[in-house]
């Protein structure tokens, strides 16, 4: 592995750390289902790293289920951060279209 790609990987693990224990600490002071939302966004966006992470020193498998050639939990984990956000501001937009 080389050094650029470690620090690169260590770079996004600790800002995305950081990101994830703010959105925890905000988590506990709203009661508000959009930021809900972008906050779970973010919370599987830092388990996704962690994953790749995992898999990038061979720790952990990419392929734990697959169909269809499909490797389903990489696939999964890399779009449901996204969701979440659609999901976040779908909630916002209707919120702010009702009013």
């Amino acid at each position: 592995m080389s050094f650029e790609y470690m620090v690169t990987i260590l770079s996004r693990l600790s800002v995305e750390s950081v990101v994830t224990f703010l959105s925890i600490l905000l988590w506990s002071k709203t009661r508000d289902t959009a930021w809900m939302f972008v906050i779970l966004g973010v919370i599987v966006s830092y388990g996704e790293s962690v994953f790749q992470t995992l898999r990038a020193f061979g720790i952990v498998n990419s392929e734990l289920l697959v169909l269809r050639g499909v490797p389903v939990f990489n696939l999964v984990l890399s779009n449901l951060p996204m969701l979440f956000f659609a999901v976040a501001f779908i909630i916002m937009i209707f919120r702010r279209s009702l009013r």
